[in-house]
């Protein structure tokens, strides 16, 4: 897990280095704020996407499941700032299926680690193949990213975008282009 003191002792540092005054009320506690942060946002470090994956039900369906649009927050492995989006995943099962639920679980504990978006479109798209065993698996994410929005280019609400196919989704472009016409 997480060394808290270690934590609170760097962000009084990086506030000292930064000229900042950190008995200043305002940071007092901000080395405590900021610890109490790094538990939620990099909590994915510590969990297993196979807790969510393993629960299946048997289905007899072969056609393709599609979730989209949920929600992530993650943050960049290269500068500690966030980048945030949508991801769209779609599987085609081979006679079993995971509770929707379980799908945006799984993209919660990857975003949920320092990253860059290229990683984590590729480890959910593995952690479904691995699991849930699919006939395939695409995934697509869109994700403003802050390096780029607030710093470096200065570009508010440029949007990355990662796609990544296995299986039958890699062999067929009919599968791809059903995912496509879904996700508008």
């Amino acid at each position: 897990m997480i060394d808290e003191t270690k934590v609170e002792q760097a962000i009084r540092l990086f506030l000292e280095a930064i000229g900042e005054d950190t008995e200043r009320e305002g940071l007092v506690d901000t080395p405590k704020r900021i610890r109490e942060m790094c538990l939620e946002v990099f909590g994915g470090l510590w969990k297993d996407p196979s807790e969510h994956l393993n629960v299946t039900f048997p289905a007899e369906s072969n056609g393709m499941v599609l979730e989209k649009d949920i929600p992530f927050y993650s943050v960049c492995e290269h500068h500690l700032v966030p980048f945030f989006g949508k991801a769209h995943i779609a599987y085609i099962p081979d006679g079993k299926v995971v509770g929707l639920s379980k799908l945006a679980r799984t993209v919660e504990v990857f975003a949920r680690r320092p990253q860059i978006q290229e990683q984590l479109t590729s480890q959910i798209a593995d952690a479904i193949m691995q699991h849930l065993k699919p006939k395939g698996v695409m995934v697509m994410m869109e994700a403003e990213h802050l390096c780029m929005s607030m710093r470096g280019v200065n570009k508010p609400g440029t949007k990355t975008v990662t796609y990544l196919c296995r299986g039958v989704f890699e062999e067929d472009p009919s599968l791809q282009a059903t995912f496509y016409q879904l996700i508008k």
